[in-house]
């Protein structure tokens, strides 16, 4: 949420967001800054009626005596018509008060500089590609062949049990996925890695990320303040218990610590949490149907911090480090997505992506993302911080994915896979894997 007196100060600026976020069918400025004013000025009203009605309750003592009677009469009556209007006053300022704000959370966040001005994912922007895709010399297999091959995907009894867009994970591909989950808490707890990490960016905290295993389930009411109920279509939402499924660990990582306060001192907080995800897919009938590249359900590995205002940049460019940092650990070849206004979510300053190339396809798809909201969250959340000089401040929050399992398992299976179908496990994960290779099942 952007503060009221940010917009009205930079309105050129939010209409800007407004416009190149594809909103401006939903979002009326000129509504909005309306309804504030007119919410002023009943505030202004309320306050004159409120001081006028204290002088009265003082006044009343002083004409207690018989010789006074008709003044305290009057005061009297003077009082109960204040109490009156006031009662009519202050009903009409909840009513103004909570008609802005409800348009208020309707207004997107603003954009960095860096983020280019486009209307779709057309226009995003690749900053850099990263490893060089491999030349097979054998027709490459895709993750559900190789699945089948090995036995460790099994897409066909999941889609009897569950219905589509689930699956099995089996044998090797589950220890691969734990193999990767203790792979990345064990890097993002490194003190060493981050400490090289955070230098890289300028970041001046090398603090390690705390490991979390957040709830799956949360109140609309909380994911409202998060900014992540809509659309609701894509959300389970258990309207018995009222309670909705996550689609990913910030979620219920980022109201942690809503109406919170912290010490300048505290800050940056870090979590690297990893949860079970769920989405609908609602609307993308047809689109990625096969395989485990879009599903209702998955696991995933998601970073999420709480810094100040001045550090909240260098934290997102120290997140898209680790990301980067981690690929290269897998020898995933990628590329680096810069996110057009038209294709970046509604609370986020800047985000960046990361695309992995999958060789099936002959192409990057996409696998991570990075996304800077500034204060937008920390404002409906109610997160602040105490600077030096012992002002009050919303901190700024980040979140990124470390990895999302199925779609990393797609491009690491691929990239990796040899012409019997064998797949060549990453050096760094062989120790916690125990094998070096998954080998097709005689």
């Amino acid at each position: 949420m952007l503060d009221i007196n940010f917009i009205k100060d930079n309105r050129k600026l939010v209409e800007a967001a407004i416009i190149n976020k594809n909103m401006a069918d939903t979002v009326d400025l000129e509504s909005i800054i309306r309804l504030y004013d007119s919410y002023l000025d009943t505030l202004r009203l309320v306050e004159t009626k409120r001081a006028l009605r204290n002088k009265i309750t003082q006044d009343i003592p002083k004409f207690l005596e018989p010789k006074h009677a008709y003044e305290r009469q009057k005061l009297m009556q003077e009082a109960t018509e204040i109490k009156k209007d006031l009662q009519d006053l202050e009903g009409r300022l909840e009513q103004d008060k909570a008609s802005y704000e409800q348009l208020l959370l309707l207004v997107p966040n603003i954009y960095a500089e860096d983020v280019p001005i486009g209307k779709s994912e057309d226009e995003n922007v690749v900053a850099r590609q990263v490893g060089i895709p491999k030349e097979f010399d054998f027709p490459v297999k895709d993750h559900i062949e190789l699945g089948q091959l090995l036995d460790i995907i099994d897409i066909d009894t999941a889609g009897k049990v569950s219905g589509s867009r689930f699956y099995y994970l089996k044998n090797e591909a589950v220890m691969l996925e734990f193999a990767i989950v203790t792979f990345v808490l064990n890097t993002l707890q490194d003190k060493k890695v981050m400490a090289t990490l955070s230098k890289s960016v300028n970041n001046l905290s090398d603090k390690p990320f705390s490991p979390i295993l957040p709830p799956v389930f949360v109140r609309p009411e909380v994911m409202k303040r998060m900014d992540r109920l809509d659309p609701i279509d894509e959300r389970y939402h258990f309207e018995k218990d009222n309670l909705v499924l996550v689609g990913s660990a910030e979620h219920t990582l980022g109201p942690m610590h809503m109406d919170k306060t912290f010490k300048e001192a505290d800050l940056p907080i870090r979590y690297i949490g990893f949860s079970t995800a769920f989405r609908r897919e609602a609307g993308s009938y047809g689109k990625d149907v096969k395989g485990i590249l879009r599903v209702h359900q998955f696991d995933k590995l998601e970073m999420e911090s709480f810094s100040t205002v001045d550090t909240g940049r260098v934290e997102q460019d120290l997140f898209v480090a680790i990301q980067e940092y981690l690929l290269q650990q897998l020898e995933i070849p990628y590329q680096v997505i810069s996110i057009c206004t038209g294709d970046m979510g509604k609370p986020d300053f800047r985000q960046i992506d990361m695309e992995c190339y999958i060789p099936s396809q002959g192409k990057y798809r996409e696998t991570h993302t990075s996304d800077y909201m500034t204060d937008f969250q920390a404002r409906r959340l109610n997160t602040t911080y105490i600077d030096k000089s012992n002002t009050r401040k919303f901190v700024h929050m980040n979140d990124a994915t470390a990895f999302a399992i199925g779609r990393i398992l797609i491009a690491l299976l691929e990239n990796h896979q040899q012409k019997d179908g064998s797949i060549v496990v990453p050096k760094v994960l062989t120790k916690y894997t125990g094998f070096e290779k998954i080998v097709p099942k005689a």
